[in-house]
């Protein structure tokens, strides 16, 4: 029996550098790819996050005992949707999302003891155009829109 030994290591020695410039472009946009979702998720926990704080709020004040029934003022509303996106009643500070307004919030009674607080953004991942009106191209001639809308809403008894 014979043994045999590989004598030309010389005609392998650049294969895994060629190997890994064909592979690198896929890992970072694989990499790119599990930190944009990563970003949507954190953004979305802080949306949910401030909805549950702004229904507490308007939870808390809403309930008229004379009526018997959620009654919600302007006042309330601008004050809830100021919770949602400030964190305060009152209209200071700095969004807990940019590009989050109150026009994204919408309070609103359920029945006649409940009160909902939905909030709607659109997410925009920063490897598009960066106003999230861009978009990728389909494999089918459909394009990807690179905007994905987030709705985070909390119902909760009026107190």
């Amino acid at each position: 029996m014979r043994l045999y030994t590989f004598n030309q290591p010389q005609r392998q020695q650049g294969l895994a550098l060629v190997e890994f410039t064909l592979v690198l472009p896929l890992l970072l946009l694989l990499l790119l790819a599990f930190g944009e979702f990563g970003r949507m998720l954190y953004q979305y926990n802080v949306l949910l996050q401030a909805s549950r704080d702004a229904d507490r709020f308007v939870a808390s004040q809403a309930w008229n005992s004379t009526l018997g029934a959620v009654s919600l003022s302007s006042t309330l509303q601008t004050q809830t949707k100021n919770v949602a996106v400030y964190g305060v009643p009152a209209n200071t500070g700095t969004a807990v999302v940019s590009g989050l307004t109150t026009a994204n919030v919408v309070v609103a009674a359920v029945g006649l003891d409940h009160v909902r607080v939905t909030i709607t953004y659109t997410f925009c991942p920063v490897i598009g155009s960066g106003n999230c009106t861009g978009s990728i191209p389909g494999f089918f001639g459909n394009p990807i829109a690179l905007s994905i809308p987030l709705v985070a809403t909390t119902v909760m008894r009026a107190l």
